[in-house]
């Protein structure tokens, strides 16, 4: 490896700790991305070093989204609230309901056949019959 390009993938990380997106990093050098994917493949050193450094920026970005939402939910943005409680309180969260009924045919079916097709059901809470015969 020659010194410049030890030097590159030394930025090429520096930049990817700051900014997790690979694109960016390498407009910031510049480095076209296919000489990074080439380095990530054959340098596995490197690859971790990247994907430190882009957990770690992301980690950082987090923190402020986090923090401006918190930000926001304070100066009463209702935008802001409804997403805190739809995706942190369990009464505000998108419900989905599912009504069906299933309609049990087991004349092409071996008795062994009828009966892990009706355990499956039961399993999937989509029928409590107990037996292939046809009672409940």
């Amino acid at each position: 490896m020659s010194r410049d390009q030890a030097k590159d993938k030394n930025r090429i990380v520096e930049q990817l700790g700051k900014m997790p997106i690979v694109e960016a990093a390498c407009r910031q050098l510049p480095l076209p991305r296919a000489t990074y994917y080439r380095w990530r493949k054959d340098d596995v050193a490197f690859a971790e070093a990247c994907d430190e450094a882009i957990e770690h920026s992301t980690d950082k970005i987090n923190d402020l989204a986090e923090s401006q939402l918190v930000a926001a939910i304070k100066d009463k943005q209702m935008g802001a609230i409804t997403f805190w409680l739809r995706h942190h309180h369990r009464s505000y969260k998108a419900k989905l309901e599912i009504d069906a009924s299933v309609r049990q045919d087991y004349q092409a079916l071996t008795s062994e056949q009828a009966e892990l097709v009706t355990q499956a059901l039961r399993f999937a809470g989509l029928t409590n019959k107990e037996n292939s015969n046809g009672s409940e």
